[in-house]
């Protein structure tokens, strides 16, 4: 009798978390996949120093894309350990009901890894990462990466950024500074926060989550689109109707059809919850 009510209470535990795990995934998105599309260009530069990726798992859909900093393969090494590094860190997971408890962990293992590395090289990565469960989106920031959502005809930009210019407007918002310090800033676009500095600071998180909707797809950029590209140019591609990986190559294609005399690497994720 003691054996039989042993197994069945765990048989109860193990349907409670399986429950817990993989109840929202399967409610939520069941019938639902993943439709991602990635693509990049050195632009001007000899090398290609921007790192991306792309997984998929009963918790969701993780996107990453980091911009190296440093040297041409100090950068890219530092681009590589932050993605990998995220990457790692959430393949095991099952079910995520904490993203913003996971990228922060994982950021800031990213920094520490990318510190060993490299020693008292110069160097670094600015990376942005997107969550997307069958209802939700989170994202995670260090440095420029810029994440936005198409919704209808709407591109809408949901990060800010760790700039100088974004932190002088906080820092007017919260009156800590004048308006007229805060003007002067604005054309300010350096970063100050990024994966692989000392004094790594808090990144810039999600909150509240964006609650997504059907048809809304997701955009993350390095400063080789964004500064390429106007919003406006961005938006006309998205809402064009094709596969998420075509739309990834046009937003390339009228990239590099611009004739800026200096262009940083341009990379762009794309990704869309398709009705299965």
């Amino acid at each position: 009798m003691g054996t039989t009510l042993l197994l069945l209470g765990s048989a109860i535990y193990t349907a409670l978390v399986l429950g817990r795990y993989f109840g929202r995934r399967q409610e939520g998105g069941q019938n639902r996949r993943l439709q991602a599309g990635k693509c990049q260009t050195t632009g001007t530069r000899e090398f290609q120093s921007d790192r991306i990726g792309v997984l998929e798992s009963r918790a969701g859909a993780l996107a990453v894309l980091a911009d190296g900093i440093g040297s041409s393969n100090t950068g890219m090494v530092c681009a590589q350990i932050a993605v990998d590094t995220i990457l790692d860190q959430f393949e095991p997971y099952q079910g995520l009901n904490a993203p913003a408890y996971f990228f922060k962990t994982a950021f800031y293992e990213a920094n520490r890894r990318i510190q060993q590395t490299i020693g008292e090289r110069r160097g670094g990565a600015a990376m942005g990462a997107v969550f997307m469960d069958a209802d939700q989106l989170h994202y995670a920031v260090a440095g420029d990466i810029k994440t936005a959502l198409l919704r209808g005809d709407e591109l809408i930009p949901l990060s800010r950024g760790q700039t100088l210019d974004v932190l002088a407007m906080q820092a007017y918002e919260e009156g800590r500074i004048s308006r007229q310090d805060a003007v002067l800033s604005m054309d300010e676009k350096r970063i100050w926060n990024y994966l692989g500095q000392d004094g790594f600071h808090e990144i810039e998180l999600c909150d509240p989550p964006v609650q997504l909707k059907r048809g809304d797809k997701v955009l993350l950029m390095s400063r080789g689109i964004f500064e390429v590209l106007s919003w406006r140019e961005l938006e006309d591609l998205l809402i064009q109707t094709a596969p998420m990986q075509e739309l990834a190559d046009r937003i390339i294609m009228e990239a590099d059809r611009k004739k800026a005399a200096d262009r940083e690497n341009g990379s762009v994720i794309l990704l869309q919850w398709m009705e299965a």
